[in-house]
């Protein structure tokens, strides 16, 4: 099996599926990638020195950070959801 041309038509078309499931795995992975990138960051930025508790401003600062990462989330996800509806139709 060369490539796809040996293949029967339903075999190319598992064969396009799982190669979407692949490019959706590969985006989670990335998104993943992303995450604890953002976690490093904001850890870095926020926490002077870990202790027993958190201060204010740590506190507020990785409040912040989530939020806005929340934000960040929803709007990417809602920007795959777009381009998934504009794909299928």
């Amino acid at each position: 099996m060369d490539g796809f041309d040996n293949l029967s038509a339903s075999e190319k078309a598992e064969a396009s599926e799982l190669q979407k499931m692949i490019a959706i795995e590969q985006q989670k992975a990335q998104f993943q990638a992303q995450v604890h990138n953002f976690t490093d960051v904001c850890w870095d930025k926020c926490v002077d020195s870990p202790g027993s508790k958190l201060d204010y401003r740590t506190e507020t600062c990785l409040q912040n950070c989530v939020e806005r990462f929340i934000d960040t989330t929803l709007s990417i996800t809602n920007r795959f959801t777009q381009m998934v509806q504009k794909g299928t139709h």
